[in-house]
């Protein structure tokens, strides 16, 4: 297995005899997420848009959060059971709303050639926010986040968040979710700034479903190791 935004190789088959395992399982980190998100209970989930309830017990749940990229997941619940998807969702073509969105687009186009939706919605896509209008800006991807959430870049940070908002949108709306959990220490750190932001306008702009979109709860996992926890879950699940 080979990793999109990072150098690791995992081969399963050398893990399991070089730690000498008897029984193991690999998954990917948001397959792990969307398993904190079926087993956490509600006091683990932070209520921050739509109606105030709880996830539904059946249906599909959007499980998204940015980070070094940007992990997606289908939380589906049956009657038989939660079945969880892992995706390369992320991946899907990035689609501006706005003149300023139009140039992130084009800016991240001529530099990698393609604009994704993680290219915007991750830890390095608030650089390629702020270089779209100052290509001479050299900070690191920490500086800048921590200019962002201190205030001084509060442009950068409003595009971020709209894009962020539009595109859990429409990735819900692919899903058929009936909720999103978002996840991730990055959606924590922005907690305070999103009931202000354009997150959940964007989020609910999407034409005739306006009305779908606006009952759709979204939540926040604020368990401190949601990854970890996902990833016991799965293994209880997978070997009971």
């Amino acid at each position: 297995m080979r990793f999109i935004n990072s150098h690791w190789v995992v081969d399963p088959a050398a893990l399991y005899a070089e730690l000498g395992l008897d029984r193991a399982l690999v998954l990917n980190d948001f397959g792990a997420m969307a398993h904190a998100a079926n087993s956490l209970p509600e006091s683990d989930l932070e209520h921050l848009f739509g109606p105030e309830e709880p996830l539904p017990v059946r249906g599909a749940i959007s499980v998204i959060g940015p980070g070094t990229g940007l992990g997606v997941a289908v939380l589906q619940r049956l009657a038989q059971g939660p079945v969880i998807l892992e995706t390369e969702g992320s991946h899907v073509h990035f689609a501006p709303l706005d003149a300023a969105e139009a140039q992130v687009s084009a800016s991240i186009v001529a530099r990698h050639g393609r604009a994704s939706m993680e290219r915007v919605v991750s830890g390095p896509g608030l650089g390629e926010v702020v270089r779209a209008f100052d290509p001479a800006d050299r900070r690191s991807d920490p500086d800048l986040w921590e200019a962002a959430t201190g205030g001084r870049e509060a442009r950068a940070l409003d595009i971020f968040l709209a894009s962020y908002g539009a595109v859990v949108g429409d990735l819900s709306l692919a899903h058929g979710a009936l909720g999103v959990v978002l996840t991730g220490g990055l959606t924590g750190r922005l907690q305070a700034q999103l009931p202000a932001s354009r997150f959940h306008n964007r989020f609910c702009d999407k034409g005739r479903y306006r009305a779908r979109m606006e009952s759709i709860p979204i939540k926040l996992i604020t368990h401190p190791q949601p990854g970890l926890f996902g990833a016991a879950a799965a293994f209880a699940k997978e070997f009971p």
